[in-house]
């Protein structure tokens, strides 16, 4: 148990444990999803081809299946989008981190930007999507225009960071997009969460949601020794 009181299981059920390298192995992914299985993080977010055999390797086990959708530049067209997000559903995803048009953001049009999101959310049919900024790319006005796009849209989380750009989740990042979105949308901080610490100071900001692939190291420090 953290010093806040926090669990393990308490928080492996606000973690989205990450299995996106580009070159990650079949075994690898196996060995991810076995020790989620153990461990029950809210979800592992897999690669678009590795969904299908995520949600086969997971399947009763409680824990759900994520991907990405234009990982991770965002710069698939609207059309792409949503016809990866289609795949994704139909492999078997039951959440979707879509990137967001960037550049449109950055464009100042929003509004473009948020039917880019719009045809995910459609695409996805009811399942989570969540929508990712990449903050380290936005100015102050330009991640308070993305909130509001994505909640404009119906999307069910905002984003920091794919961990692929310049800079990761930061606690002011993650305050900024609470305030935008309220309490009626969640918000997913990613990219550079590796320690017990990072964790606890992305929830106290107002994150929900958390993306790490040091889930299990993580979960490890609070009841080490107790899953293997």
């Amino acid at each position: 148990m953290t010093e806040q009181g926090m669990t393990a299981a308490e928080l492996a059920g606000l973690i989205d444990h990450a299995v996106l390298r580009p070159d990650t192995t079949r075994q690898e992914l196996a060995e991810a999803c076995e020790r989620a299985s153990i461990w029950k993080p809210a979800s592992v977010c897999v690669r678009p081809c590795d969904v299908s055999t995520a949600a086969e390797l997971l399947s009763g086990s409680g824990v759900s299946v994520g991907t990405v959708v234009a990982f991770p530049h965002g710069s698939s067209s609207t059309e792409n989008k949503a016809d990866e997000a289609r795949r994704a559903v139909a492999d078997g995803a039951l959440e979707l981190d879509m990137v967001v048009n960037i550049g449109l953001l950055r464009d100042e049009r929003s509004d473009a930007a948020g039917e880019d999101i719009a045809a995910v959310v459609s695409a996805a049919q009811g399942r989570v999507v969540k929508v990712i900024l990449e903050c380290c790319c936005l100015s102050h006005a330009q991640k308070v225009a993305g909130c509001r796009a994505a909640k404009a849209a119906a999307a069910d989380f905002v984003k920091t960071s794919t961990g692929c750009g310049s800079g990761g989740a930061t606690a002011d990042d993650v305050r900024l997009l609470r305030e935008c979105v309220g309490e009626s949308m969640g918000v997913k901080a990613a990219g550079g969460i590796r320690t017990l610490d990072d964790c606890l100071t992305m929830l106290d900001a107002g994150a929900s949601r958390l993306g790490t692939s040091r889930t299990f190291e993580i979960l490890a420090t609070i009841e080490p020794g107790e899953h293997g």
